[in-house]
């Protein structure tokens, strides 16, 4: 394993549990944790919609938590699960876009949350999409999205990859394999890996989701990430 592909696991591999981005996704996490023990607090129970996420994410939660708070988790994901994925009474599968969930009802759940998914749902017309769906379907949300401005790409793990124009990237990928991307072999398929992901500056974000508190998270002093989050509305009285 070359020196290249070592940095890009130790960087991206969430299933490792010393793995640095392990330990800044456990630190990320915690106003999540808070929105579960709040909505518990208030409900008795969590429902909660997890667009674009799998089951093996939540397993960076404290252990014990979700049952601990009767925590319910949908799934959403374009594609059906797979043949060894199993339904039970914590985690649900649905198939369906996370930019048009029609099939649930306005607050159907207490929290929403995605994790470096809105950069890949397409344009601006999608991302809208998106977020409307999101602020819509929970009282709370937590959605979080790679910044723009942090110089390392976190798909092709290559600095200053997303700066660069597009014909230049389409170029790349076309020669290379760069992080958790394989080289390209047709310039179809290029074109289609280099839109796969959209970055947002802070500004377009904060826009997405206009009622949220904006959370950057910093690596060495650069903005990493953006996290928008909602928080329920205090009970009356």
């Amino acid at each position: 394993m070359g020196m290249t592909a070592r940095i890009t696991r130790q960087i991206t591999d969430y299933d490792n549990p010393a793995a640095l981005a392990t330990r800044l996704r456990q630190k990320r996490i915690a106003p999540l944790v808070e929105l579960i023990r709040q909505a518990h607090a208030r409900h008795g129970e969590v429902r909660i919609v997890d667009v674009g996420g799998t089951r093996a994410y939540w397993n960076i939660l404290p252990a014990g938590l979700l049952a601990e708070c009767r925590a319910q988790v949908t799934l959403v994901n374009l594609q059906p699960p797979g043949p060894a994925a199993t339904a039970g009474d914590t985690f649900h599968y649905h198939q369906g876009d996370g930019c048009r969930l029609d099939e649930f009802a306005d607050g159907a759940f207490h929290i929403a949350h995605s994790n470096s998914v809105i950069e890949h749902v397409g344009d601006w017309a999608r991302m809208e999409a998106f977020a409307r769906e999101t602020r819509r379907l929970a009282e709370s949300y937590f959605v979080q999205t790679p910044n723009f401005w942090f110089p390392l790409e976190p798909h092709w793990m290559t600095p200053c990859f997303h700066w660069l124009p597009e014909p230049w990237r389409i170029a790349l990928v076309l020669r290379y394999s760069l992080g958790n991307m394989e080289r390209c072999a047709t310039v179809d398929a290029a074109c289609r890996q280099v839109e796969s992901a959209r970055l947002l500056d802070r500004r377009r974000f904060a826009h997405l989701f206009p009622e949220a508190r904006l959370v950057t998270e910093r690596f060495f002093g650069l903005p990493k990430s953006l996290i928008a989050i909602r928080e329920a509305s205090p009970l009356p009285g």
